[in-house]
């Protein structure tokens, strides 16, 4: 059995996690690994229905996030996460509970955000019509010492998974494929 860990996507609504969370997912259980995705969105509907977002509603959710890939990943799972995971200090909180962690700040500028925003989110948290949105009304802080930082405004989804794997590979979390 490989030896699990947790794969933290971090970043702003519509940035792209969710997107390479699902990619690099792919990738790695066709190397034959274990794998499993929480999805920020999903475990908001399963594991933390009734939480809002303030502040100590987000940090229950992310803790909660955080401690389900711990169990996953003592099992030998890769566990995904792709949430926002707004808040610095938590963020950090769970990295320290977990014995190999993997965080990906996946940066995207706001404008770039804002014209990619299918569900028009971000016009109306711009416009005072959504309080607390991530980003806008609420803050996001960036990590300060991420093992990798991918632009989705500047980079493909194929060359940001390929960095990402190579950076797994290289920081010895996943082996190389097989040639």
């Amino acid at each position: 059995m490989s030896e699990g860990f947790t794969l933290w996507f971090t970043g702003l609504s519509g940035s792209g996690k969710s997107t390479l969370a699902n990619l690099v997912a792919d990738e790695l259980r066709n190397r034959g690994h274990r794998v499993e995705v929480l999805d920020g969105d999903e475990v908001r509907t399963n594991l933390s229905k009734g939480l809002g977002f303030s502040k100590e509603d987000r940090d229950t959710n992310i803790r909660r996030i955080g401690y389900v890939c711990k169990l996953l990943a003592r099992n030998g799972v890769i566990a995904i996460s792709a949430a926002i995971s707004p808040y610095r200090d938590v963020r950090d909180e769970v990295r320290k509970m977990h014995d190999r962690f993997f965080e990906v700040f996946v940066e995207c500028p706001l404008d770039t955000l804002v014209e990619r925003d299918v569900k028009g989110l971000y016009k109306k948290a711009i416009a005072g019509e959504i309080k607390n949105f991530t980003g806008v009304s609420d803050p996001y802080e960036a990590p300060l010492n991420a093992e990798l930082i991918v632009n989705s405004s500047t980079e493909s989804r194929e060359e940001s998974l390929a960095n990402l794997l190579e950076t797994l590979e290289s920081l010895e979390f996943i082996k190389g494929a097989a040639r």
